[in-house]
């Protein structure tokens, strides 16, 4: 081989190795993101006993990282436009570590919360820079669909994940290692991503810093309101007026929109009822996921006596389940519809709390709950891809953006609020020292928030005749 050829292949070579690991860094960051949320799910009996949460502020150790992030993903994608996505991965990166750090060294409630606040915080400034990132890396359209299908494997198995490696690692080591774990990763990506991932061009734009923080305080209003009821009662001095904020805020957020220069959501992207009704539907069902991971996580625990390891392993089955439905989706929307898909996933969801409902303390994992688990999983396959195709069909290039994060803090406030509300109502219903009791009640509640989003897009289906 001639030398000027042989340079030339070795020149490619190392330009594809290098996209290779630059692709493998920025899915490494977008995994340990993905896995924060329910990383410290199976640890959760640990810290509260750890730390003396009581049965209803325990649901702050996952809301307080889903409040951060769901309310300023917009505002961390702006940011990336205006000073450049590999600065602002960095900087939330950087963040993330930190307030992993400061979590696993946690010697207070408090001071796990605010930590919980800072990886959100994080994890929003970084978040929206991922697929970004994904997409530039790639050389020619097929390089970015590969690049994109991992992304989308990734972001999937990103939950169990979670869980199976939470659990491992509360089992064998201590629960403050499902947060330490981001320290050493962390500091590895930042070390590699700059040498590997070259500056996007920057896109200045003003920031509706007002927007964001009433967004995500509203939101904590409206958590912190259920959280408060379930501890101390509707009559509570706290309760009430943290519904009031809540309302005021969020009403505040929605006036600032209407009025801002650059706004974080451009509200007429909220007047097609199919993409509100599929958002409304995707809160409420991943709200009712998250909090049936909260509390089946804790059975599994504290009735069951599974340890961390198998309490996380014992959430595989929805994952494959997922998986293997998700992957037959995009034929099964051609021939039956999106919005049909996701009525008969939402009413499964619902059927599956009404098996959930049944739990007691004589109760096994196989007869129990493998069943509804299996059905649960069936049914969020059939709402996810679906939600997410009707939420973004018809968007304009110029907003898919700012669509994909508000799906995203859908998703992420919706699951809070989720975890919040079925929570209050356990904490209202069990007897103490009886985990099992409260279920019954808690799952009830779901199945019947469930059903609504049935019937939600139901009418959907039947005033708009969608068959999309």
């Amino acid at each position: 081989m001639p030398h000027s050829s042989r340079a030339f292949a070795t020149t490619a070579s190392q330009g594809y190795c290098r996209r290779g690991l630059a692709l493998a860094i920025i899915l490494g960051a977008q995994l340990m993101l993905q896995m924060d949320f329910l990383i410290v799910m199976v640890a959760l009996p640990q810290i509260q006993i750890d730390l003396g949460f009581s049965a209803a502020t325990l649901s702050w150790v996952p809301n307080a990282f889903a409040l951060a992030l769901g309310g300023l993903l917009l505002l961390g994608g702006r940011l990336g436009d205006a000073y450049g996505r590999v600065r602002a991965f960095k900087t939330g990166i950087a963040l993330f570590v930190l307030a992993s750090l400061l979590g696993g060294l946690a010697q207070s409630p408090l001071m796990l919360i605010a930590a919980r606040v800072l990886q959100g915080i994080g994890a929003a400034i970084a978040a929206p820079s991922v697929l970004a990132l994904v997409t530039n890396i790639a050389r020619n359209e097929a390089e970015r669909n590969r690049g994109l299908a991992l992304f989308i494997t990734v972001s999937s198995v990103g939950a169990s994940a979670g869980l199976v490696l939470g659990g491992a690692l509360t089992q064998y080591l201590s629960w403050r290692w499902s947060l330490l774990i981001n320290v050493p990763v962390g500091v590895w990506i930042l070390m590699m991503v700059s040498r590997v991932v070259a500056e996007t061009d920057r896109q200045p734009s003003g920031f509706d810093i007002s927007g964001a923080l009433a967004a995500t305080a509203g939101s904590i209003a409206l958590v912190f309101g259920f959280i408060n009821a379930a501890e101390h009662g509707w009559t509570h001095p706290f309760t009430l007026p943290a519904f009031a904020a809540a309302v005021f805020l969020l009403a505040a957020f929605w006036l600032i929109e209407g009025k801002a220069r650059a706004p974080l959501l451009n509200l007429d992207l909220l007047r097609n009822q199919t993409r509100v009704t599929a958002l409304a539907v995707m809160a409420i069902i991943v709200g009712m996921h998250f909090s049936m991971l909260f509390l089946v996580v804790q059975f599994f625990q504290r009735v069951l006596g599974f340890g961390p390891l198998e309490a996380g392993l014992a959430y595989l089955p929805v994952t494959a389940t997922v998986l293997v439905v998700t992957h037959f989706m995009p034929g099964l929307m051609t021939r039956f519809g999106a919005a049909r898909l996701q009525f008969v996933g939402c009413l499964l969801v619902s059927a599956s709390f009404v098996g959930f409902s049944f739990i007691g303390n004589d109760d096994h994992y196989i007869g129990a709950i493998l069943g509804p688990m299996l059905i649960h999983s069936l049914g969020i396959a059939f709402v996810f891809t679906p939600g997410t195709v009707l939420t973004m069909d018809g968007v304009p290039a110029e907003h898919s953006g700012a669509v994909s994060g508000l799906l995203q803090m859908d998703q992420q406030i919706g699951g809070a609020l989720g975890i919040a509300a079925v929570t209050s109502v356990f904490a209202a219903a069990a007897v103490p020292g009886n985990f099992a009791s409260g279920l019954p009640t808690a799952f009830s509640v779901a199945a019947v928030f469930s059903f609504v989003a049935a019937c939600t897009t139901l009418i959907l289906i039947l005033k708009r005749g969608v068959s999309k």
